[in-house]
């Protein structure tokens, strides 16, 4: 409860990208999904520090000379498993 608590100003603000900013500007995003989507899982899944990081290495990930294609967010690792 907490961590969403925490993680929600950061997904208005990716949400406010996405609705007001996008749209204005040519769809130049290398991968699916795209950058912002994947900001947003990524900040649901890991956090604000891990998730926060693994958005932001996307993002400059995101040019000319960079990878292409599907890249999902990781799965969070289940550290009771034995």
């Amino acid at each position: 409860m907490f961590s969403k608590i925490i993680i929600f100003p950061f997904i208005i603000l990716v949400r406010i990208y996405q609705l007001v900013i996008s749209p204005l500007t040519p769809a130049t995003c290398r991968f699916t999904p795209s950058c912002s989507a994947y900001m947003i899982e990524a900040l649901k899944t890991h956090g604000l520090f891990y998730g926060g990081f693994l958005g932001i290495k996307r993002i400059f990930s995101c040019h000319p000379w960079g990878k292409s294609g599907y890249d999902p967010v990781p799965k969070k690792k289940d550290c009771h498993k034995h």
